[in-house]
């Protein structure tokens, strides 16, 4: 039951980490413009991403331009393009192979490669988390060192944008969810639930290996066979109750030992313990 929980809870970190991923990649809000020293003009702001720059007046207008070439652009940006898109891919497919593995649907149920899946799952969300993560942490990099060049005008430096927040956020949580469906995996295939729907070894509840296999009275049937497991405590039950009885009636007719005893008291007891042994 705790693995189901470390999975359902790997997985799901995984998809918002996924989500969050996604979102930065999309949205412009990598970098934006700061306004310090005489730049201190709050009429227009902005805003850069991957796929296009974006001016936002305080009128309320909104408007972005894509920009129109690929190979012109900087080898950092072109490379931040390729990393988080393939990161988007590895989670979306780490989403899908980590729904097999789990304990907690009939996908590959009863199969040995179950855990595998789910492992596998866990290492493609620890793969995303990390491309998601070195463009988003070089990016920043970029912005606070460009911030703090000296001989640049403040116009065209930058601070931090909501994207790269989102990022590292969600680059971490992409690579927790993995971490926790990768040792979910481990304990599953070395704990009991490795053994899930394999049969388990001889002996076992609720009768040990080697148990009631004596030949006392309680193990030996008329006959001289040995009697089933099931049936062992019963008889044995039924023979210390006799004996107790037996007892009981010589305690009781102790006294009477010079008297004849009738034949009923005679046969009964020789009666009942052939009847039980």
């Amino acid at each position: 039951m705790a693995v189901a929980a470390i999975e359902l809870l790997g997985f799901f970190l995984g998809l918002v980490g996924m989500i969050g991923t996604l979102t930065a990649t999309v949205l412009p809000y990598w970098e934006i413009s700061s306004h310090i020293g005489a730049n201190i003009v709050t009429a227009v702001y902005n805003m850069k991403g991957l796929w296009m720059e974006c001016v936002y007046q305080s009128t309320g207008a909104f408007q972005c331009e894509t920009y129109n070439t690929i190979l012109g652009l900087s080898t950092n940006l072109q490379a931040a393009r390729a990393m988080m898109v393939i990161s988007v891919l590895f989670s979306a497919l780490a989403c899908a192979v980590s729904t097999l593995g789990m304990q907690c649907t009939v996908c590959m149920d009863g199969s040995a490669a179950k855990a595998r899946v789910a492992g596998a799952g866990g290492c493609l969300f620890l793969t995303a988390g990390l491309l998601a993560l070195i463009p988003v942490s070089w990016k920043t990099h970029e912005v606070v060192q460009t911030f703090y060049t000296l001989h640049l005008p403040d116009s065209l430096k930058y601070e931090l944008g909501d994207c790269l927040y989102v990022g590292i956020a969600s680059s971490l949580m992409s690579m927790l969810g993995g971490g926790l469906l990768s040792v979910s995996c481990c304990d599953e295939m070395d704990g009991p639930g490795g053994m899930r729907g394999m049969r388990r070894p001889g002996g076992g509840y609720p009768y040990p290996h080697g148990v009631g296999m004596g030949t006392g009275g309680g193990g030996v049937a008329r006959g001289g066979g040995s009697m089933p497991l099931r049936s062992q405590p019963a008889a044995a039950t039924k023979g210390n109750t006799l004996s107790h009885n037996s007892t009981s009636s010589h305690s009781t007719h102790a006294p009477m030992q010079g008297s004849r005893k009738s034949p009923r008291q005679q046969t009964a007891p020789g009666y009942d313990v052939t009847g039980y042994v």
